[in-house]
């Protein structure tokens, strides 16, 4: 296990994948940047992460691509899925994933240093972004064919028809963005595109 540190990037399954924790003879890894652009979800409804077409997606078509070899390393995890902190959205139900997306927890007081107090205490001024000062964001930038750009968390947004996001610059749109039809005039400039980015995550066994 010399090797597996927390932050070390790591090739499996034709990805490069950064650790993020490690606990006994497992290590969780998220891709090292964003890896596709897809929907949340494939229609205009309100949707958890437990029956979202893209937790559908990650633990079918996606985790059929690797090999079988591959698939005995992935452990199965028990994810908890909280309301949103701001709004109190419903987070569905508890779910077993073998590949899935971090939630806003995750991301903020957890694998990319401690933001904590910006998710737990908001500002009253604050309704839709945590602070675009907040000194952890730049741990929170990802890149997709050579920009930077948005990608998808489990979490709920305001409403169960928004999911949480990371924006291109690290701030958590914590308001989220539409699941289904994103309406936003801002394309991606090489794909044409404007739908959020997926960095998938799962546990490895070492």
């Amino acid at each position: 296990m010399a090797e597996y540190k927390i932050g070390t990037v790591l090739a499996f399954g034709g990805y490069s994948w950064r650790v993020l924790t490690i606990e006994k003879d497992m290590a969780l890894i998220m891709t090292e940047q964003i890896i596709a652009q897809r929907e949340y979800h494939h229609a205009p409804e309100d949707v958890t992460w437990a029956d979202c077409s893209l937790r559908s997606y990650l633990s079918g078509e996606f985790y059929d691509q690797f090999t079988e070899s591959e698939k005995k390393r992935i452990l199965p995890t028990i994810n908890k899925n909280p309301d949103n902190e701001w709004y109190g959205s419903d987070g569905g139900e508890d779910t077993l994933d073998t590949i899935f997306l971090l939630s806003i927890e995750e991301a903020v007081c957890h694998y990319f240093s401690d933001s904590s107090p910006l998710l737990y205490n908001p500002g009253k001024n604050q309704r839709y972004w945590f602070q675009r000062k907040d000194r952890n964001n730049y741990q929170r930038e990802a890149y997709f064919e050579g920009y930077g750009w948005w990608w998808w968390l489990r979490s709920p947004g305001r409403a169960n028809r928004r999911a949480v996001y990371i924006h291109g610059d690290g701030n958590i749109g914590i308001q989220g963005n539409g699941t289904f039809n994103y309406n936003s005039n801002t394309l991606h400039p090489v794909t044409n595109d404007n739908r959020g980015g997926i960095r998938p995550a799962l546990w490895l066994k070492l």
